[in-house]
């Protein structure tokens, strides 16, 4: 089916009470790997691309590629923005054929912040597209940050509410606890603070770093008003380790399409553990 929207599947995963995962992707493998796990598990999806994925794989070649694997898919996919940085970045992916933008003005003040979201969210609604913004500050984990640092950066409640009424936008990216890059699943979430940002903003809540978050957290997360996971890094993780793997099974292999099912395998499997996790399988 055609590329769709992720707002209506944000806001009936929030009636429903489960999460959609956002799975990062920069090549035809990592697009076809994800799609394959959605389709298995009968779930919603969204390919998500930030800029440096975007300049790797070329704008218009990453959104040819993810509308032609829709076209042919099962089940719903969305091509969102990940942190969008800039007003022209999303007026360049929504000419290229993205369903679903972003605008993060996490690291700037708070009325900067409002004001460039706002022309972002008048943007996407002119053509009916949703869009998420950022307010509080997921942090790096090749920063190192301190839990002091993390807990610096959170989201404010009564903040949230202001901002969404201020800006229009249609799902929130909060801080609660997680760092993009976590190699490790050892993020202490704030899960009271989800709930109370929930109630007060009353809109889909988004978590980035979920690679980060332990399992028996997610659902907890999800339950306390998450909406959408972020998901990037456990996949480059297993691309990496299914690689390895081949590679010493293989050493003198030199044709991708034999070393890479394997590894292409194993960030499928782990796709679909995280869509089971969210709750969003079945839901298609």
């Amino acid at each position: 089916m055609p590329l769709v929207g992720s707002r209506e599947m944000l806001y009936r995963a929030m009636e429903e009470g489960y999460a959609v995962g956002a799975f990062n992707v920069s090549n035809l493998d990592m697009v076809r790997a994800i799609i394959e796990a959605a389709e298995a598990e009968r779930a919603p999806v969204i390919l998500a691309a930030a800029s440096l994925q975007i300049k790797y794989c070329r704008l218009d070649l990453l959104a040819a590629t993810c509308r032609a694997a829709a076209d042919a898919a099962k089940v719903p996919v969305s091509l969102h923005l990940d942190h969008g940085p800039s007003y022209e970045e999303n007026v360049a992916c929504l000419r290229a054929g993205f369903t679903s933008l972003m605008f993060d003005g996490s690291a700037k003040p708070y009325e900067e912040n409002v004001r460039l979201t706002r022309q972002v969210v008048e943007l996407g609604h002119s053509v009916g597209l949703g869009v998420e913004a950022e307010l509080g500050r997921v942090l790096r984990a090749a920063n190192e940050p301190t839990p002091a640092d993390i807990r610096g950066c959170f989201t404010v409640p009564e903040e949230a509410r202001a901002f969404v009424e201020a800006t229009g936008a249609d799902y929130l990216a909060i801080s609660v606890g997680s760092v993009h890059n976590m190699v490790k699943r050892s993020a202490e979430i704030d899960l009271p603070r989800i709930a109370a940002i929930r109630e007060l903003a009353k809109r889909p809540l988004v978590m980035h770093g979920g690679s980060g978050v332990p399992h028996e957290v997610v659902k907890q997360a999800v339950a306390n008003g998450i909406c959408k996971f972020n998901v990037s890094t456990e996949l480059l993780k297993q691309l990496r380790a299914g690689m390895e793997k081949v590679f010493a099974e293989m050493p003198n292999e030199l044709n991708s399409r034999v070393l890479m099912p394997g590894p292409l395998a194993m960030v499928r499997e782990t796709a679909q553990e995280k869509i089971r996790l969210f709750g969003s399988a079945g839901k298609a």
